[in-house]
């Protein structure tokens, strides 16, 4: 019985220790599963976290308005820039980021700004203006006089990743300190005590939860609602909540307390604008109130704050009211906190949200500018670079020019066919800086850019090329040079015949080479190509920028080739620019996110066209704009404002240019339809009236040209383009290439001239 029992034991003995060691040996493999599990989670962190912190898009900022004595300048026109900026009237402009106007003086005080050149600290300025330019500017403490001054410019877009996340990334210490305490007041008044999770934070929300039946109140702390925005999905299941508290605490351990917080500053949802999800206080601030986080008002900051617990619930645009009544509770929880004063709290409890409208922030208001920075941009720069390496690109756009040209467009188009659309374009003229874009109707509206897309026959805006080889061969053809305008039959090589006629259909006999390009006619100007020979005026227009064809047919006279507003632009600009051909830029500089200067697109420009020709081509399309098919510019524009310029009208009407410049600005606009449809406008009718709207705004000098050594004023007759004296009937006085004058003269002219030398002879007897 004794030996049955002590088997009995053996056994039991032989059967329990096999599982014990299972036991241990599962535990152990759980802790190790456990322990990889975590050291995954732990180099998801590390890794996640670094490449996601400081992941930013590349900011793009207008170009930075100089102020100097004598600039042309108004004190509305400074103002428009100013609110570009994000600069608000207030009291006495004393604030950054403010202005007052006080008759025609304008106290401002500039932000402290970091260019590729250096930095800029803010001041306080008082800007006086007269007779439409700049006359002082002075430091408001001391009276002293400043020579210039640049104002910090407007933040006008980012280039965003394609998953459409958008953040302005701010550093800890911009951050106003009381946004800072009520947000830890609000969401983790622990935060600085607690290792990653909170348990008393999760004990407490439970047994609220518990008491209310439902989820009420959530016991996250600020580090894993940062976990959950880096890394997890929104589901609510116990595995997320497992990883984000285990992930939490791995951060806490990695990071500290001050990274964590600024990170979480940055990354944290706030709105949703469209397809573009607004992360972060730094671009909150300008997107909900038009100006940077640090000059938030305390009503302001705590609507923001208001928000992190629901954006879409209360997002104030959508849901004023619930969003007021949150605001005005977060605003009492940091007056119990400590944060604010009672009578702070109270105050801020009286005011309005204090919204700009929607869409009126001052980030990505351009994108069809926007379009052109990042062609030009992707030519040096990776995209993934643009999209997270915060870079800071400084453009060339002038938000005084953008916003005249945007007024323009929608007067011009007010009333019209929804189906009519327009394009403009405006330029230096000196520096080839593109300073306006639009690329529609709805000119905020990122669709099909037409100013970089819409290659569209450009009419007899090719003309001037024409001419303009003719003219460079004084030889055989002056100003003044009789050009045939009768009726022309073409037959090519297949038997094909074509006859161009002038738009008014009516023929006119010999005419003026600088009467056919002033009124645009266009039988003359196809003979005179082809007796310039097609290959010149190819060749010209490759100077000019322009791809050209090898081989080009008469048509090609009458502006069949297709180009885009900005590639007219390009032309024009030769014409404008003292006949160098500058490459039209958008960005002038880049530098990273420390300030330091990556690259810089300095001013290029090689001469295409030689001083005598410039001039009488340049002389010509001055008489478009004063007598010709562009004269009604000056319905619009003061006639002491010299212009140059040439119409555009295509086949049918179907596209309508103008393009011309003043001293200082280039300005081209098409007006058309995108199914090529009938407009029912030439150029002088659709896009001359548009350009005209435009260039009263922003053309500050006239176009004036200083006539050459070579060049030579001469009379000759408006008929015949013999020479002439000006005494005589129909005599008019044209420039010409020095010794290159018209030899045949007028009867009239003759007698005249021979009485003048004889007269002079006698006068040199008398001296003898």
């Amino acid at each position: 019985m004794a030996r049955k029992q002590s088997r009995k034991r053996s056994t039991s003995r032989k059967r329990t220790f096999p599982l014990r060691r299972w036991l241990l040996i599962g535990l152990a493999a759980a802790l190790v599963a456990a322990a990889g599990y975590v050291a995954w989670l732990d180099y998801e962190v590390r890794t996640l976290f670094e490449g996601k912190r400081w992941s930013e898009p590349a900011t793009v900022y207008a170009r930075p308005l100089e102020l100097y004595t004598g600039r042309a300048l108004t004190p509305d026109e400074l103002i428009t820039e100013l609110r570009a900026a994000g600069y608000r009237q207030a009291g006495d402009g004393a604030r950054p980021g403010t202005w007052a106007r006080h008759g025609s003086t304008v106290d401002l005080t500039t932000r402290a700004f970091d260019y590729w050149d250096g930095s800029e600290p803010s001041r306080r300025l008082r800007v006086g203006f007269a007779d439409g330019r700049v006359q002082t500017i002075q430091r408001r403490a001391s009276g002293e006089a400043l020579p210039l001054v640049r104002v910090d410019p407007a933040a006008i877009g980012a280039i965003a990743p394609t998953r459409r996340e958008d953040r302005l990334l701010v550093q800890l210490d911009d951050v106003p300190v009381t946004l800072i305490g009520g947000l830890l007041a609000v969401e983790d008044r622990a935060f600085h005590r607690h290792f990653g999770v909170s348990p008393t934070a999760i004990a407490r929300a439970a047994l609220a939860n518990l008491r209310a039946g439902r989820i009420v109140q959530g016991g996250s702390t600020l580090t894993q609602q940062l976990v959950k925005n880096l890394y997890l999905s929104s589901e609510q299941t116990l595995a997320r909540k497992l990883n984000e508290a285990v992930m939490a605490v791995l951060l806490e351990m990695r990071y500290d307390k001050r990274t964590i917080l600024e990170t979480y500053l940055n990354e944290v949802f706030l709105a949703q604008d469209g397809n573009r999800a607004i992360h972060g206080f730094g671009l909150a601030a300008p997107y909900f109130f038009g100006r940077p986080l640090a000059e938030l008002s305390v009503d302001q900051q705590a609507l923001l704050v208001a928000m992190v617990k629901g954006p879409s619930r209360y997002n104030p645009r959508r849901h004023p009211e619930r969003a007021k009544r949150r605001r005005d509770v977060v605003l009492g929880i940091m007056a119990d906190n400590g944060v604010i004063s009672p009578e702070a709290a109270r105050e801020a409890r009286g005011r309005p949200l204090g919204m700009v409208d929607e869409g009126a922030s001052t980030r990505h208001d351009y994108p069809a500018f926007m379009d052109l920075v990042q062609r030009h941009l992707q030519r040096d720069y990776r995209r993934e670079d643009l999209q997270t390496a915060g870079l800071r690109v400084f453009s060339t756009l002038s938000p005084r020019a953008q916003d005249a040209a945007e007024r323009a467009v929608r007067r011009q188009l007010e009333g019209r066919p929804d189906s009519l659309e327009a394009a403009v374009v405006t330029v230096n003229a000196d520096s080839g800086e593109v300073t306006a874009l639009i690329g529609g109707r709805n000119p905020r509206f990122a669709g099909f850019n037409r100013a970089l897309d819409a290659r569209r026959p450009i009419g007899s805006l090719i003309k001037p090329a024409i001419y303009l080889a003719a003219l460079e061969r004084p030889s055989g053809w002056g100003l003044g040079s009789i050009l045939d305008d009768s009726p022309l039959r073409l037959e090519d090589a297949r038997g094909e015949v074509w006859t161009p006629r002038n738009f008014d259909r009516t023929f006119r006999g010999d005419v003026l080479l600088v009467d056919a390009l002033t009124h645009s006619y266009n039988i003359p100007a196809i003979r005179l190509g082809m007796d310039v020979g097609v290959t010149a005026v190819t060749d010209v227009m490759r100077r000019l920028g322009q791809d050209a064809p090898r081989r080009a047919y008469p048509s090609y006279m009458l502006g069949t080739a297709e180009r885009s507003p900005l590639d007219v632009a390009r032309m024009y600009q030769v014409f404008a620019g003292d006949g160098f051909r500058t490459p039209l830029r958008s960005v002038r500089a880049v530098s990273d996110d420390d300030g330091e200067r990556l690259k810089r697109y300095p001013l290029e420009a090689e001469r295409v066209i030689d001083d005598a020709p410039l001039y009488l081509i340049n002389y010509a399309l001055q008489r478009v704009v004063r007598e010709g098919t562009g004269q009604g510019a000056y319905d619009v524009i003061s006639r002491d404002m010299d212009l140059a310029g040439k119409t555009g009208t295509t086949s049918d009407n179907r596209d309508s240019w103008f393009a011309g410049f003043s001293g200082d600005v280039v300005g081209v606009v098409w007006m058309g339809r995108d199914d090529n449809g009938t407009t029912g406008l030439t150029g002088s009718t659709g896009a001359l009236p548009l350009w005209a709207q435009t260039m009263d705004a922003v053309a500050r000098r006239g176009f004036r040209q200083e006539r050459p050594d070579n060049v030579v004023p001469v009379w000759v007759d408006a008929e015949t383009g013999r020479r002439t004296h000006e005494a005589c009937t129909g005599a008019r006085q044209l420039p010409y290439h020095r010794g290159h004058e018209p030899e045949q003269w007028t009867e009239c002219g003759r007698r005249r001239a021979q009485r003048n030398d004889d007269g002079d002879g006698w006068l040199r007897g008398l001296f003898r």
